[in-house]
């Protein structure tokens, strides 16, 4: 065989494989799930339990008098504040709760809910306030105490009410074309106020947190 044939055959082998591999990802990406907008909602959830896994081990330190990591408190409050507060919570306000406060579904639920929003804001804004001074005394100790004992009575139900009650009611409550796009433009609005890591992103920055204080072996916690 000349040179010249061998090569035409190598070429074409090169193309068949360009083509499987593009075939490839292309089945790949489409074989990729869809995250609708409540178990978009839920996954965020998750990243609040796990501040509030933080706020926890922070609150068990202040309460032992030892020293408080104050530039992990101020990062993992940050958090709550850019993908909880500024992005998450203000899904539900704009899409989820107005859907529901209109069909009449759940109206007394969505209040509370409404509420909570504004008031998880105030405590937020006292962690990042006292993460940005000293906890040397008992006054200073005793506020971070409150402000996160606050933080987390009020949220793990919140969130728990929100998993069980609110999504699969909004779920039932739209139908699965308006669901499909409203799950695009949580994705949209998720890049554009979370930049392109996201809900990733978010989940990195939590398992560092969990790292520097010590908290990242979850076999630690099997009783």
């Amino acid at each position: 065989m000349n040179s010249m044939h061998s090569r035409r055959h190598f070429l074409a082998g090169v193309g068949v494989f360009a083509v499987a591999g593009s075939a490839f990802a292309a089945s790949s990406r489409k074989e990729e799930p869809e995250v609708g907008p409540a178990e978009d909602l839920m996954r965020e959830h998750g990243v609040l339990r796990r501040v509030i896994f933080v706020y926890r081990e922070i609150g068990r330190r202040n309460d032992a008098r030892e020293e408080v990591p104050l530039s992990t408190l101020s990062s993992a409050a940050g958090i709550i504040r850019r993908v909880i507060e500024s992005y998450h919570e203000k899904l539900e306000e704009e899409f989820v709760f107005p859907r529901m406060e209109k069909a009449g579904k759940l109206t007394d639920l969505v209040k509370v809910l409404f509420t909570q929003h504004r008031a998880g804001r105030v405590l937020t804004d006292r962690i990042l306030a006292i993460a940005k001074g000293k906890v040397a005394d008992d006054a200073a100790r005793r506020e971070l105490a409150s402000a996160l004992t606050s933080f987390i009575r009020m949220y793990e139900p919140h969130a728990a009410r929100e998993d069980t009650d609110l999504f699969p009611a909004f779920h039932d409550l739209v139908g699965e074309r308006a669901y499909r796009e409203l799950g695009e433009m949580f994705e949209e609005r998720e890049k554009k106020v979370l930049g392109e890591n996201g809900f990733e992103g978010a989940v990195k920055d939590v398992a560092r947190f969990e790292e520097e204080l010590g908290i990242h072996d979850l076999a630690r916690f099997t009783p």
